[in-house]
Parts: C-alpha cells; structure tokens; sequence
C-alpha cells in the first residue's frame, strides 16, 4: 500500500521512499508525493534519485491495486532508499487548472443551481469540462467567465479535509459529477471554497487567488443537454 502524500498537502515538492515492488523500470513506494493519473488530471512527472543517480518519472498509474511509477530506465531495486522531486511548475500549473475547473462549477451553478458535471480533462495549456446544461449563449458564457472571475478575486481559501461517507452524502451538492460515487469509498476527499463544497482526490491551490485569470477560450454544444467549455488560466 502506498502512502499518497499529495493527498494531505499539495504543496509538498520533495520526499523520501522506499522501493517495495519492482516490475523492469516500473517500481512502487511505500509513500509518493507524485499525483496518480485520475479524474481527469494528468500524473506529475519528476525525477527519484538514489544518491547521485536519476531516474526521470515519465508517468504513475494504478494498477492492480498498486501506484506505479515508470521511469526512464531499469536499476532500481527493492529496499532502495530514493528522494522524490515533482515537476513543480507543472504540478502548480495543474493546481491552478483544477481549482479554477470548481470556481468555473461555482459560477455555472449561481445561473443553474442543478447542473452537474459530465466529464472533463485537465491539461497544462487549455482543460475542458462538460455540464449538463440546457443552453449555453455566448452572453452566458462572458457571464459566467465574469463571475468566475469574481470568486478569484475574491481571494477565498480552498479547504481541503475528509469526511466519512454517510456525513459527506448529508452535505447538498457535494457532489458536483453526474456518475454515482463507487460504494466502495467509505471516505470523501473534499475541497470547500467559500460555502461550496466539492468531493475531489485532485490537487488544489490553497487561495483562489492563485489561480489568476479564468479566460474561457470556447464552448460548444455538445447535445441536447451537454454543454463543453474549454478554458485557460492566465
């Protein structure tokens, strides 16, 4: 089992682990500061080093219930010490995009208080989120822009905490995606800005005003009832 350090604080750029598993130039830790590929968000990338030699981390997936690093070659061994470093102009700028795609839910929600996410992806240039939304005008959009914009700098913390499940379920709009969560979650990872709660595993900036400008760069339809909005932050 490896311990997801990224999960109790964010900001954390550097750790030392141990090699518990080894499959060619695959390796597990017992802890890793490097986000795992999920809900939307791509992995960190980084380096591992053991003493003065490195390994460039390419990516990190689960599988079979394990966090595997790949690296950029084979030589690690089980029971090595390693020092970990994330990428941290990439993971910031991920932060930013993660926590500007909640104050983008914010906003859409201050015009439709029911809609819900259908999907998304995260990427360092431009991210997309997809809502069920019955219509979405270019005078909506500029509006909800306006207003997201208006939570950045209104500079309000982003709280991070943990809830059991059935105490999270009583909580309205907690969840902010369409799909059910799994039953197999006894514990609901949250992120809470101002008064609106999000359940979310991703990593966040700790202030909205970290994120900068939002700037909506395109929205689509993309049926009846799903609507696509590509957005930057600047």
């Amino acid at each position: 089992m490896t311990e997801l350090l990224y999960l109790k604080d964010c900001y954390l750029k550097e750790f030392d682990a141990k090699v518990i598993d080894v499959q060619n130039n695959k390796v597990v830790l017992d802890k890793t500061a490097f986000y795992v590929l999920g809900g939307g968000q791509p992995n960190d990338t980084g380096k591992l080093l053991r003493g003065k030699e490195e390994f460039k981390v390419l990516n990190v997936r689960r599988d079979s219930g394990k966090i595997w690093h790949e690296l950029d070659k084979e030589g690690l061994k089980i029971g090595d010490i390693v020092h970990g470093i994330i990428d941290w102009e990439r993971r910031y700028k991920l932060m930013r995009m993660h926590t500007a795609a909640h104050v983008l839910t914010m906003a859409i929600q201050t015009f439709f208080p029911d809609a819900l996410v259908t999907g998304g992806q995260l990427d360092l240039q431009e991210s997309r989120d997809d809502y069920a939304l019955p219509e979405l005008t270019q005078d909506l959009v500029k509006r909800i822009e306006d207003k997201a914009n208006e939570i950045v700098k209104a500079a309000l913390p982003v709280e991070i905490g943990e809830l059991p499940r059935e105490e999270a379920f009583k909580i309205p709009q907690i969840f902010k995606l369409r799909d059910v969560m799994p039953a197999n979650i006894p514990r609901i990872r949250y992120t809470k800005i101002g008064t609106d709660y999000n359940a979310c595993g991703g990593t966040h900036v700790a202030n909205t005003k970290e994120i900068g400008r939002i700037k909506i760069t395109k929205a689509m339809s993309k049926g009846k009832d799903n609507k696509r909005i590509y957005f930057t932050v600047e």
